[in-house]
């Protein structure tokens, strides 16, 4: 067998420097000893074999990836079948859905969690189980921080919703409910009913929102095997994917292929370009930004406004278009998206991806998308569909989803003159003063309204919640105007096709420049010079500085203090700032000391 280990250096694999070490026998008995509790062999233990962890995010608290309880053993069989040992633990449960105050908050979290097991225990490569927009990004995270080899296999999107002969799509019909609710169309139970008909199996959103975005952009970085995020979580094809990415890890493991291998500058322009394409979730920059923190890349969002703001929408998929995740993959998924962006010239064709063969190489024999969801490039759905990466006398940096604006909120908001607004803003100091206030007709709220959020970042709710997409008043609503321009220093649901300012940062709650608003404040959104403006004499915006004070922030749990007390910005990717200062660990801090 090759002497080599994670670290580069010539030496054996991690796990037999615990499992068989006969100049320390002391140690390697208590090691192994406790493993064969469960019927475990020395021999395996000690033969050699790649030890692979399977990182289980599926738990009944976390429905989106529950099934990944049942695919284990699909990948416990391809790693055992290319001569690996699995061994499976779990990971901080992430479910957008259920956890207050947001799921948000334990990104960080289960990163922290996932970094201690993956460097502390004899792991010598693991499987990422992803699929909750949150699990992937933590898993990332915690990969390329340990650095040894690694790959995504995500649960896939639920099968397509329908209700009375139309598709519902997870998290969009939330939002049309809201609406057909707000204006009396239904009433309690058909709301109830409407937004249930979208959860029809196991996976994750059928929308492109973060979860199928973010799986997708695993793909795209070259962490998952090609085909791999669309696949619905009930196909059979997902089974066979996860055997097929156990075979693979072993493969890697002796390979010595790792995250830093394939999670390069390159890779993460490539991801920039097939968000675009997709109409990726507002969400993705600032997790694939901590991903690449984490990795050591130079990656930030100037990156997704040079690569991606003039890239196509090519993906006709809710929210940005018509279809669901079924018919993303029947269509070619993620291969077919990249095939195109691929013979335009956007990929960087070399990058390395966890094949061991360059994004060139595996989409050599791609065939063309189904045109009905994946556009050719040169026939897109919307042309420049990218994020754009705005800035102001507000706030350093804000992003905005431009392929979800419709032709209606074109011609409402952005016509007259072309991608400029301007308006004046109604302020809320969080989601409840929203739910409180936003039907009271002293707020005179009208159609030149922009709604304001605050106190909803990482800092100040904590976690940075997905309250940015608020409807307007009920009273507009009946008169047809069903969205009006939004923005906050929180997140929206990338299953919403709310065309919000959001992510704004530095937020509220640490001096950043919407603590200083007052309602009535006009502003001035300028989308060709990518700029949002209050237009107020500068000395008066002084003054308001000189005399705002920071809140008093309530601490719920020990973990919601630590987290405020270590967090960045989402423009910088959110993470725990101090741990971004440890980058490859296993190779520059070295293994942890004996236990005993």
């Amino acid at each position: 067998m090759a002497e080599f280990d994670q670290t580069k250096k010539s030496f054996r694999l991690r796990s037999e420097r615990w499992f068989n070490d006969p100049q320390d026998p002391s140690m390697t008995a208590l090691y192994v000893e406790r493993q064969l509790n469960f019927g475990l062999t020395r021999g395996e233990l000690q033969s050699g074999r790649p030890i692979i962890g399977i990182a289980q995010t599926g738990s009944d608290i976390a429905p989106c990836n529950r099934h990944h309880i049942a695919l284990a053993p699909r990948i416990a069989a391809g790693i055992r079948d290319a001569g690996g040992v699995p061994l499976e633990f779990p990971i901080h449960p992430i479910q957008e859905t259920l956890k207050r105050p947001t799921a948000a908050l334990d990104r960080n979290l289960a990163y922290l969690s996932l970094v201690e097991v993956l460097h502390g225990y004899p792991i010598d490569g693991v499987v990422l189980t992803t699929g909750c927009d949150k699990t992937t990004p933590a898993c990332l995270m915690g990969a390329a921080t340990v650095n040894i080899p690694a790959i995504v296999f995500s649960g896939g999107p639920m099968l397509d919703g329908h209700h009375q002969g139309r598709l519902t799509g997870s998290g969009t019909i939330v939002w049309e409910a809201r609406r057909m609710l707000a204006a009396g169309e239904i009433d309690y139970e058909g709301f109830m009913e409407l937004v249930a008909s979208s959860s029809t199996s196991v996976g994750h959103c059928n929308t492109m929102g973060t979860a199928l975005s973010m799986n997708s952009l695993a793909e795209a970085l070259g962490m998952s095997l090609p085909g791999c995020a669309a696949i619905p979580g009930p196909y059979r094809e997902r089974g066979q994917m996860a055997h097929a990415t156990g075979v693979r890890i072993v493969e890697m493991v002796r390979e010595n292929l790792r995250p830093s291998d394939i999670m390069t500058k390159a890779a993460f322009e490539n991801v920039v370009a097939t968000a675009s394409a997709i109409g990726a979730s507002s969400n993705c920059p600032p997790h694939m930004v901590a991903i690449a923190r984490h990795m050591g890349v130079d990656h930030d969002l100037a990156d997704w406004q040079r690569v991606g703001a003039d890239v196509p929408l090519l993906v006709d998929c809710q929210p940005a278009g018509r279809f669901l995740g079924e018919k993303f993959h029947q269509g070619g998924g993620v291969p077919a998206v990249m095939k195109e962006l691929l013979a335009a010239g956007r990929l960087n064709a070399g990058a390395l991806t966890v094949t061991g063969k360059s994004i060139a190489e595996n989409l050599a024999k791609i065939p063309d998308g189904d045109r009905d969801v994946i556009r050719a490039y040169q026939k897109p759905m919307k042309e420049h569909a990218g994020f754009v990466v705005l800035t102001g006398n507000l706030f350093d940096n804000a992003v905005m989803k431009i392929s979800v604006i419709d032709a209606e909120f074109r011609a409402r908001f952005l016509a007259d003159p072309p991608d400029v607004f301007e308006g004046k803003v109604v302020v809320f100091e969080g989601p409840e003063d929203y739910h409180a206030r936003i039907e009271d007709p002293d707020l005179g709220v009208d159609e030149r309204t922009v709604l304001v959020i605050r106190n909803t970042g990482p800092v100040g709710y904590p976690g940075a919640a997905e309250v940015v997409n608020m409807q307007p008043p009920a009273a507009l609503i009946k008169k047809g105007i069903n969205a009006l321009p939004t923005m906050g220093d929180g997140r929206q649901s990338g299953t919403s096709a709310s065309p919000s300012i959001l992510n704004v940062s530095p937020e509220a709650a640490v001096g950043g420049g919407l603590a200083l608003l007052k309602s009535g404040d006009p502003i001035r959104i300028d989308l060709n010079t990518r700029r949002v403006d209050v237009l107020i004499p500068e000395a008066e915006l002084a003054a308001r500085r000189a005399a705002w004070v920071p809140p008093v922030l309530l601490n719920k749990t020990p973990w919601e203090e630590i987290q405020r007390g270590m967090v960045g910005q989402l423009g910088s990717g959110g993470c725990l700032e101090p741990a971004t200062l440890y980058l490859n660990i296993l190779e520059t801090r070295g293994e942890s000391r004996h236990n005993h």
